[in-house]
């Protein structure tokens, strides 16, 4: 089935508004959209994914304005970086507790979004993925998946691991974004 041109003008149009709305509500005297969005990035993401660089392509955005994000996170008390013991190069961001408390209001998009019914909340994951990943992969970005979504996710005799990293993972790692996320096969190819 083909969408007619006026179709594609909504869906384009109501992608707009929904993001617009959000945008507005997550702007007040703490944060900013941008600043919101890294926040919420960083209280998602695995121990593997809190690197500048990694807030920086979630975001789409340069290294220099995700770094200007961060410090100003960072001045608020939202966020605090911390340089690895055995590379001191490498910088981790870890949401704070009162990091935390600031993602926690519920606002009119969350409200939205309950009101669905798990039938609708299902079509809507499924199609949002659908679109989502069809732009990350013509842009080439990175998906930035949930673990268990990954093709490298896997369910072990000893539990759950990453294949690529060869590490052991919790239940809480396999729900959390990790930058490494890769696309099942099935997923990949119903997307080329």
């Amino acid at each position: 089935m083909e969408m007619e041109p006026n179709d594609l003008t909504r869906i384009r149009e109501l992608f707009d508004r929904i993001a617009r709305v959000a945008a507005a509500e997550e702007w007040n005297d703490k944060l900013n959209p941008a600043q919101h969005s890294a926040l919420a990035y960083l209280a998602r993401a695995n121990r593997f994914s809190r690197a500048p660089s990694n807030v920086a392509d979630y975001l789409c955005t340069t290294r220099g304005t995700a770094s200007q994000t961060l410090k100003a996170l960072e001045r608020k008390g939202l966020v605090m970086q911390t340089r690895s013991d055995t590379d001191k190069r490498s910088i981790s961001c870890d949401v704070t507790k009162k990091g935390r408390a600031a993602l926690g209001a519920t606002n009119v998009f969350d409200a939205a979004l309950d009101a669905l019914s798990a039938s609708e909340v299902a079509a809507l994951t499924q199609l949002l993925e659908a679109t989502g990943h069809r732009m990350l992969k013509q842009r080439r970005f990175r998906t930035f998946g949930v673990c268990k979504t990954c093709r490298y996710h896997r369910h072990t005799q000893d539990g759950l691991a990453c294949a690529l990293l060869d590490m052991p993972l919790t239940q809480m790692n396999a729900n959390e974004l990790c930058h490494e996320h890769d696309l099942p096969v099935t997923i990949g190819r119903s997307m080329a």
